[in-house]
């Protein structure tokens, strides 16, 4: 159900999604240069661009080190230089627009399950809207305006769906299809237009064959193309400024959870982790990776981090994290060092940061408690087993052969 609701999101959003987060801080680069114009509508020449923050290269080397702190979790710094922006240029989108992204990622370490930030990001939104369709309304080839209008409205319909608000949520991704359709005439102007269309060129034609439920609602969409999606991700990924990230985010979770390719989704995961080292999304989606591909050290080390900075409470770690970290460290205290006593107290932290966070339906809870179950067993504490095994039984799909096994441990040992 989770995983549908992202999709059914991402395809209300795609749109405003293209021109979401910004920063890619470690390549500053002109966002004119290197441009291909095959398939583009509008060359970079045939727009008066005069005035437009966004294609700014005095403004991109200012929000350098502004966007680097945003997606490395200092939102403090990054939000001081956003609100000089605001100073200067206060009837202009962007720097609301940086602002609600800010308080965006507050919210993103929690799987969007924090409310507490609901009302300043939407204020944020609602302000870039209004000074996106003032500059919009002067001049209807303002594609800058298009791209904060996307943006801002593709966000907001983002946490209304996640917020089961969807007459709100369908009502914003309508208007932010509006605006990026308008801005994709821009694609020649800056790879930042192009990545709208990237997530829509893949979501379009993955949707359907996976969930063809959705298929009548796709009939409303232009025709995608998935290889091209991915190959305009990768493109963003590396040329885009303020998008960067976010498309690097985004090709990280397709190329993992959609393409099934963890090897191809690593060194991005290994970038994103280590570029922005006190990103909690980003270290425990990396630590999750180097547990599947089998390279533990790796995850020990950032496993053990993540715990150390919940401990000094650091913005953005808090009981998702934790809950990942501390299975990996109680299977590797199990299985590698086999310290079973370590490994009890991680199974049992992670069972804890669980329930902390309602997240007990299978997954790190399910498998902390079947390990749990286990080592009792095997210790022949017959109470204890039967306390984790009743739990696992519950939690577990009836097909499964975590559920069999639960179920013939307690038919055998009964009270």
């Amino acid at each position: 159900m989770l995983k549908l609701r992202f999709i059914l999101s991402i395809l209300c959003l795609l749109p405003f999604w293209s021109q979401a987060q910004q920063p890619d801080t470690a390549r500053p680069a002109d966002p004119i240069r290197n441009i291909e114009l095959e398939n583009v509508d509008i060359a970079p020449g045939a727009v008066d661009t005069k005035g437009w923050l966004l294609l700014d290269r005095d403004i991109q080397l200012e929000l350098d080190g502004a966007v680097e702190n945003l997606y490395n979790f200092k939102f403090d710094r990054a939000e001081k230089q956003f609100r000089s922006l605001r100073r200067r240029y206060p009837n202009h989108p962007m720097p609301y627009f940086l602002l609600g992204l800010s308080t965006w990622w507050k919210i993103v370490p929690t799987n969007v399950q924090t409310k507490q930030y609901d009302k300043l990001f939407f204020a944020y939104m609602d302000t870039a809207v209004v000074y996106g369709e003032k500059l919009y309304e002067q001049d209807s080839k303002n594609y800058e305006a298009c791209f904060f209008l996307a943006a801002a409205y593709g966000f907001s319909g983002r946490l209304h769906a996640e917020r089961g608000n969807w007459p709100k949520a369908t009502i914003s991704a309508k208007r932010a299809l509006k605006y990026v359709e308008i801005s994709n005439e821009a694609n020649g102007l800056s790879p930042e237009f192009l990545f709208g269309q990237a997530l829509f060129n893949y979501y379009s034609v993955w949707i359907p064959e996976h969930y063809p439920i959705l298929k009548p609602v796709l009939l409303l969409f232009p025709k995608g193309n998935q290889q091209l999606g991915l190959q305009q991700l990768r493109n963003v990924s590396e040329n885009g400024f303020y998008t960067g990230t976010e498309a690097r985010f985004f090709l990280m979770r397709i190329l993992n959870n959609e393409e099934n390719n963890p090897a191809t989704a690593m060194p991005v995961a290994r970038y994103l982790a280590t570029t922005y080292p006190d990103n909690g999304y980003f270290q425990r989606f990396y630590a999750l990776l180097c547990y599947n591909e089998g390279e533990f050290r790796e995850c020990e080390r950032v496993s053990r981090e993540i715990l150390d900075k919940i401990n000094r409470g650091m913005p953005g770690y808090e009981g998702i994290s934790g809950r990942y970290a501390t299975y990996f460290l109680g299977w590797m205290m199990q299985n590698k060092y086999k310290d079973l006593a370590k490994a009890k107290d991680y199974y049992q932290r992670c069972i804890v940061f669980a329930e902390s966070t309602g997240d007990t339906d299978g997954g790190f809870y399910l498998y902390a408690n079947l390990n749990l179950a286990r080592m009792a067993a095997k210790e022949k504490d017959k109470q204890t087993a039967r306390r984790y095994y009743d739990i696992v039984k519950e939690k577990s799909e009836r097909k499964s052969e975590q559920y069999r096994e639960a179920k013939e441990y307690l038919k055998k040992n009964k009270k």
